[in-house]
């Protein structure tokens, strides 16, 4: 991959899958990924939040940099999420995945719970690091890190710091942001995206999102929206949005990262939709609301290894 492409369209998380006792699931992982490229993903990211990065140990970790990017072998581009509060460690983790052939990377602002955060000429310093790397940078702005990162500033790294061009908005008002980010950055803003499930879709592509960084629930049926959208043809985007909301909607707000592992667990793509502690399963209930609604839908992830 060239760092001068340019990158849109979907781009979900890849879940990290376990046995049932915990231990990686390697061979779940290929056919995660497999089942990814088979849903029509124009990109996907790894180790990511949703992807339970903030489980994994550093040695696992490196195991699923080499194995996923190894595995994937340029049949579509990946993102590898590096974030840490550490520059150092950050710019350790963007070389690997450089060398082992990642199309970008993905980095929060440095942070440690919620009282340890990077300044803005600290958040800045680090992304200037990573960015002497070469690969493209995708900045992810989300309420986890707890870290405001206003319009202005993000506008400056991007035409500061040249591989920061792509940014992840999932901030209360997505949309508003993204509009005024892309008024304020110009062409330095090469991938303004979307995240949070894509629950927010449709107001963020008119806001100017060219990307969508969802789960890997439902891509195939979120495509579909970005590629209506970016056509032209609203009307089509919003219909194709209303009959998937329902789905991304109690995603979101009642399962989070559990609902991917659930309906690939039941469509065969994984054996387990174990998550580590203190994550905890989901309910029966939930879990059974889930499904009824993925069942209506038809994602490919229900029914790809059955």
């Amino acid at each position: 991959m060239t760092t001068t492409e340019t990158y849109r369209g979907v781009w979900p998380v890849a879940p990290t899958p376990f046995l049932d006792n915990g231990a990686l699931d390697l061979e779940g992982m290929r056919r995660v990924l497999d089942c990814m490229i088979d849903q029509g993903v124009d990109g996907l990211c790894i180790l990511a939040n949703y992807s339970e990065q903030f489980l994994l140990a550093d040695e696992e970790r490196e195991t699923l940099t080499r194995l996923c990017l190894e595995h994937l072998d340029g049949r579509v581009p990946a993102i590898v999420t590096c974030s840490h509060f550490s520059t150092g460690i950050v710019v350790e983790r963007v070389q690997q995945a450089k060398a082992l052939g990642a199309a970008m990377v993905m980095l929060m602002p440095p942070y440690h719970g919620a009282l340890l955060k990077g300044t803005e000429e600290q958040t800045f310093d680090q992304f200037a690091r990573a960015a002497e790397v070469g690969l493209p940078i995708m900045v992810q702005d989300a309420p986890l890190a707890g870290v405001h990162l206003s319009v202005p500033f993000l506008a400056r790294m991007a035409k500061e710091l040249g591989p920061v061009s792509y940014f992840k908005i999932e901030m209360p008002g997505t949309a508003d942001k993204l509009r005024a980010l892309i008024r304020a950055g110009g062409s330095s803003i090469i991938g303004p995206f979307d995240g949070e499930e894509a629950i927010t879709l449709m107001a963020d592509l008119d806001a100017g999102a060219t990307g969508t960084m969802s789960s890997a629930l439902l891509p195939d049926l979120i495509k579909p929206v970005v590629q209506a959208h970016a056509a032209g043809n609203r009307d089509e985007a919003a219909r194709q949005y209303e009959r998937i909301l329902p789905l991304i909607n109690y995603e979101n707000r009642q399962c989070g990262l559990r609902a991917c592992k659930t309906v690939m667990k039941e469509g065969g793509v994984i054996t387990s939709d174990h998550v580590r502690h203190p994550l905890t399963p989901l309910p029966p209930e939930t879990r059974q609301g889930l499904l009824e609604l993925a069942r209506a839908m038809d994602p490919i992830a229900l029914r790809w290894g059955r």
